[in-house]
């Protein structure tokens, strides 16, 4: 399993030394979210520049914000700035945000995905790409071929969209998942859609908040207080009550190292192929500890 870390955010110049000082410890991946800050796939853009080996992806972009070939020219600029080492994450949103803030329909989400990826795949390999649905259409192709492939991952918590994720794309990207929640709900119906479609064992890449501390309980408070909200959204909830944890603090990694350890080897037993740690400081300034704790685990799980 590999082990990366999540973005800071800041300045953009602070994701940039962020994602250096990552590939100086070692970490095998850097995620970043894409949320209210920076545009993701242009932060990683410029973070491929500036470093040689370290994975990088987008976690997530939500689909609702730009049409699938505008994804694809940018993925494909990305991919091409940042030599071949990025992988583009994907996701529906939510509908408070895509309804409340964006005023788009979040209207049959799984069939908007497919749509998105019936457009955007193809245009990532280059092809003429002729598709009209309800809600996307493209007639055309993208012409940027300056590096290799994108892998792409999605956003899938559900069981129409774990179908998608596994027949069309390249694998999920899980927040708020644990190891009971992934390996009782999510692996098993990725891997059969990747079966019956004919494909490569999917990606699963997974991410908790993880805080190194002596005090479990308060660092699980420190968690709830920091994460509530994920606990109202109904895909977050969802992985919360498939892994029998009432809030986003008790599917948190918290506690010393053997617990951190064993919550670790979970994920890597459940399926877990990558795992990207969203340090948060769980109290007594535990924030460069846990950073620390993260690099030595790197090249293998205790």
């Amino acid at each position: 399993m590999e082990i990366g870390v999540n973005a800071l955010g800041g300045t953009l110049e602070r994701v940039i030394e962020d994602a250096q000082r990552a590939e100086a410890a070692g970490f095998d991946a850097y995620s970043m979210a894409n949320i209210s800050g920076h545009d993701a796939a242009a932060a990683l853009a410029l973070a491929g520049r500036e470093t040689e080996r370290i994975k990088l992806l987008t976690a997530v972009v939500p689909i609702y914000t730009r049409h699938p070939s505008t994804m694809a020219q940018q993925a494909l600029t990305t991919q091409a700035a940042a030599g071949g080492r990025f992988t583009l994450g994907i996701g529906l949103g939510h509908l408070v945000s895509v309804e409340g803030r964006l005023g788009i329909s979040f209207d049959r989400p799984a069939v908007a995905m497919r749509e998105y990826l019936s457009v955007l795949l193809p245009a990532l390999r280059g092809e003429p790409v002729e598709f009209e649905g309800e809600r996307y259409t493209f007639r055309g192709q993208i012409s940027a071929r300056d590096q290799a492939p994108v892998p792409v991952v999605i956003a899938a918590m559900a069981p129409v969209m774990l179908r998608l994720a596994g027949s069309m794309a390249d694998g999920t990207i899980l927040w708020m998942a644990g190891a009971h929640a992934i390996d009782s709900f999510v692996a098993p119906r990725l891997r059969r859609a990747a079966t019956e479609a004919g494909r490569p064992d999917p990606q699963v890449i997974a991410s908790l908040p993880v805080a190194l501390v002596s005090d479990e309980t308060k660092g699980r408070e420190a968690a709830n207080e920091q994460f509530v909200n994920y606990g109202r959204l109904p895909s977050y909830r969802a992985m919360l009550d498939a892994q029998g944890a009432e809030t986003p603090g008790d599917a948190a990694l918290v506690g010393g190292e053997a617990a951190l350890d064993a919550a670790l080897r979970e994920l890597e037993e459940a399926g877990v192929t990558q795992f990207n740690g969203l340090v948060f400081d769980g109290g007594q300034d535990a924030t460069g500890r846990t950073r620390a704790y993260l690099e030595s685990r790197v090249t293998s799980v205790v």
